[in-house]
């Protein structure tokens, strides 16, 4: 998505929004119960490849192509079972963590349309 001034990773700030969006995140998904059967203990490695992707999801460097190809996201995550409920839990997770985050509108919602798109595409198991 574009906006008047550039990108979406430009109008947020950048690394530096994208880092502290990622941390906000994570922080909320380490403690959701529905989310951490299918994520790591440790999510540093986790956070470091979603700061990679979104960066270039939002129009920043390609920087998760650079490191790990294509970015293939459905693929790469069929080996966790994705419920809607899941869905739903991680969307949470992110509507907070962009609030916290301060992101103005009407990037944010612009940001979270974009995100629930890609989580509805993520989905692999009923519930």
């Amino acid at each position: 998505m574009e906006t008047k001034s550039g990108t979406i990773y430009e109008a947020i700030g950048g690394a530096e929004t994208i880092d502290r969006l990622v941390t906000l995140f994570y922080k909320r998904v380490g403690k959701h119960p529905k989310l951490t059967p299918i994520f790591p203990e440790d999510l540093t490695e986790t956070a470091r490849k979603q700061r990679l992707f979104l960066t270039q999801f939002f129009g920043g460097p390609r920087l998760f192509s650079e490191e790990r190809g294509h970015p293939m996201m459905r693929r790469r995550h069929l080996p966790f079972e994705i419920t809607p409920s899941r869905r739903d839990a991680w969307l949470e997770c992110m509507e907070a963590a962009l609030e916290e985050a301060e992101i103005e509108e009407p990037i944010r919602s612009a940001i979270f349309e974009k995100l629930t798109m890609t989580a509805n595409h993520m989905m692999n198991t009923p519930e």
